[in-house]
């Protein structure tokens, strides 16, 4: 597959699904990023998202049981790929190296104007 880069939207779906490790489905996914980001998330932004990153090879999904409060439906539990772990990794790279190359001075408020 060929190496394509993240949004950053798709950065923070796909940390979600990673610290949910396990329980990661569209409503824990979207708890998880608007707890942590104070950001409300829509259900349709987060669907595209998901499926998008699945269709890119990011992530994988799977399907759960079954249960009554879905009337039977199971729910779809998604995990990192091998290629959504390099994709993090490149994009964390990426924004570290930036990082680095900013002058302390650049931000060092206090001496500008």
């Amino acid at each position: 597959m060929k190496r394509t880069q993240l949004g950053e939207f798709e950065e923070v779906v796909m940390l979600a699904v990673g610290i949910l490790f396990g329980e990661a489905y569209g409503i824990s996914i979207k708890k998880e990023i608007e707890a942590r980001l104070s950001r409300n998330v829509s259900v349709g932004a987060l669907q595209t998202a998901l499926k998008r990153l699945e269709s890119k090879g990011y992530l994988k999904s799977t399907e759960g049981e079954g249960t009554p409060e879905r009337a039977g439906r199971p729910r779809k539990y998604f995990t990192i790929t091998m290629h959504g772990k390099n994709a993090l990794e490149a994009a964390r790279d990426t924004r570290n190296a930036m990082w680095d190359a900013i002058p302390p001075v650049a931000l060092d408020l206090k001496t500008q104007d």
